[in-house]
């Protein structure tokens, strides 16, 4: 686990500190497609309008199953569903909540550029965005985000254990712990 980076004096004429890079890693174990939904429940208690999630693991691995459980923590209208065919959905709060933003981009080929056509820099300040397949792909919507990865043993669809890395990128997961999603 980095530490997050020291504060800054506003005297010290060497300039702004630099951006943390990493905050707090947590890694959980996950035993069952529910168990993930319940980690998506309670990781949605961490988010706020304005928050990136980054999902990354192989197919089956458990990506819209958290998410789903994210939606139910959010109190978003609809069925969370994979957008892989329309690559986007968005679900608006049935409460005072942000909505909910679930991209899918493994079918866009490269870059911020694609992702520009969806103008997920117009609702990041609004909404919760989650990225399937976002690695390399969305890193520079904004300076914070949470990546989870998740990994599940290759070859062994019996297998429902999902071991899965929370990292908190920028400012925002500086001071947020997400090991209070373990307890």
């Amino acid at each position: 686990m980095e530490a997050p980076a020291a504060a800054h004096n506003p005297a010290d004429p060497s300039g702004p500190p630099e951006r943390p890079q990493a905050g707090v890693r947590t890694e959980i174990t996950v035993n069952s497609p529910e168990h993930m939904k319940e980690l998506g429940r309670r990781l949605a208690g961490l988010l706020r309008a304005g928050d990136l999630v980054m999902l990354t693991g192989e197919l089956g691995a458990g990506k819209t199953t958290l998410t789903r459980g994210l939606g139910e923590g959010l109190g978003v209208r609809g069925a969370v569903t994979s957008p892989t065919f329309v690559i986007a959905r968005v679900h608006p709060p049935l409460g005072e909540g942000p909505p909910l933003v679930h991209v899918d981009a493994y079918r866009l080929g490269g870059g911020l550029d694609e992702m520009e056509d969806l103008d997920l820099d117009v609702s990041l300040s609004d909404s919760v965005i989650v990225v399937e397949w976002g690695e390399g792909k969305v890193e520079e919507l904004t300076d914070d985000r949470l990546h989870v990865l998740i990994h599940r043993a290759v070859g062994d669809t019996t297998d429902e254990v999902r071991h899965v890395t929370l990292t908190g990128v920028g400012e925002r997961w500086a001071t947020v712990d997400p090991a209070v999603l373990s307890a």
